[in-house]
């Protein structure tokens, strides 16, 4: 199709200005000033990741390893990457040079992690996109005679959020003044589908849940029950199969990383 020259500049200028809106995004997180990354010919299946305030270091890392964190999306639900880049493991150094470390403490995690996405941009020559599939996924619902925890009581000083521990074969649980839309998202990370909060519960709740990994090793009488039953015996929710909108990532490039 033949376009006139006012019609072409326009889309030549629409194109700049999303790329530099895409590059501007990156620009406003600090980013690594010193990137090493090799390949890893060690066959080994173990993988070590480690970071702190102005560094990360990973071992043994496949390119959707990184896309994991750096997009904060599970392995199954990233598509694209060719067989021969998929099979590559690589390690990586990356540090901030002379970082203020009064900026990077207030980071939120979603910015700490793209912190890496230049690199893979530059080194990997990364393109990608976000597409919403319809999906298995679970729906979480109140069960019974409703919830069996509380609304979040005014503590000022207390710090909102969701935690995970594991303690010998258990796993724990706890929510301090946080919603059911992050309690299903954290969920979604312990049973590896997507999670919908379908509970209607709009507040800021307390709760706490203890379980036995479906993996655990402990068969003991006095071991915790299966996430699926703690999660309706201690809180009275429950996750329905269902199906619904999924956010994918789809690696439409990506290609061996330049050498340092």
């Amino acid at each position: 199709m033949f376009l006139s020259k006012p019609v072409l500049w326009r889309a030549v200028l629409v194109f700049v200005f999303v790329s530099s809106v895409a590059r501007a995004q990156v620009a406003t997180v600090p980013t690594y000033d010193a990137v090493s990354i090799k390949p890893n010919k060690t066959g080994s299946g173990s993988v070590h990741i480690s970071s702190a305030t102005a560094y990360y270091n990973a071992t043994n890392v496949s390119v959707k390893m990184l896309l994991q964190s750096v997009y904060d999306v599970r392995e199954t639900l990233i598509s694209g990457i060719p067989g021969d880049i998929d099979s590559q493991r690589f390690d990586i150094a990356a540090k901030v040079v002379e970082p203020d470390m009064d900026a990077l403490r207030k980071l939120t995690p979603k910015e700490r992690r793209e912190m890496l996405l230049p690199a893979l941009l530059e080194r990997f020559h990364l393109q990608a996109h976000t597409e919403t599939k319809t999906l298995p996924v679970f729906e979480l619902v109140v069960v019974g005679n409703g919830p069996k925890f509380q609304r979040t009581a005014d503590a000022p000083g207390r710090n909102a959020g969701t935690s995970v521990n594991s303690h010998g074969h258990g796993t724990e649980l706890t929510t301090h003044g946080d919603s059911m839309k992050s309690l299903a998202e954290t969920l979604s990370h312990q049973v590896h589908r997507t999670v919908i909060d379908k509970t209607g519960l709009a507040e800021k709740y307390d709760l706490a849940m203890k379980w036995t990994p479906e993996d655990s090793p402990d068969t003991s009488p006095d071991a915790e029950p299966g996430l699926f039953t703690a999660l309706q015996e201690q809180l009275g929710l429950k996750l329905r199969p269902a199906k619904g909108p999924v956010e994918t990532l789809v690696v439409d490039h990506v290609e061996m990383p330049t050498e340092n």
